[in-house]
């Protein structure tokens, strides 16, 4: 049985790797936000909008609870995910977690480039941009390194830097 959580800012290539990953490894992936999206028929900013974040985070860890019990499964967490409740804890007690560290500039890259997808950003212009990532790297580092494990994932641009990913995060792991 393995259950691998991955975490990280967004843009880290938490659905990136981890479906790459899931997919040559044979597992079941589950991207977080998608679970919570079809399983409330709401896209992540609604549920957002309608119960504010304390209500957000709050079915956030309802569902991680949910997943964190799936058997043979690679987990995408949201990039909050791991900063509230007990959330980090839990998950080391479940199985292993993997942060995907990414340096600001290769995140400031892919979040601008992804810009209008992510409603926490679309409205940013690039310096606003570059600011918000310092400022919320700097709260959620500490919580994104009580994970078990490290993983540089700033090599997730095309498929041959995917497929040495997954080879790199396989080897690192004897998975």
């Amino acid at each position: 049985m393995r259950r691998i959580f991955l975490i990280g800012y967004m843009g880290s290539g938490k659905t990136t790797l981890g479906r790459a990953l899931a997919k040559e490894l044979g597992l079941q992936f589950i991207d977080m936000d998608s679970y919570i999206e079809t399983r409330f028929c709401k896209t992540i900013s609604k549920i957002f909008a309608e119960k504010g974040e304390d209500g957000f985070r709050e079915t956030e860890r309802r569902i991680l609870h949910e997943v964190g019990d799936f058997e043979d499964v690679i987990i995408s967490t949201g990039g909050g995910t791991p900063c509230f409740f007990d959330n980090v804890e839990y998950m080391n007690g479940q199985g292993t977690t993997v942060f995907l560290d990414v340096p600001e500039e290769r995140l400031f890259i892919r979040l601008s480039i992804a810009r209008n997808n992510r409603p926490l950003i679309k409205d940013k212009s690039d310096d606003e941009l570059r600011n918000f990532i310092t400022e919320q790297l700097a709260k959620r580092r500490p919580h994104y390194e009580k994970a078990q494990y490290k993983f540089i994932a700033d090599k997730l641009e095309d498929t041959l830097q995917v497929d040495m990913s997954v080879k790199n995060f396989k080897k690192k792991f004897d998975l």
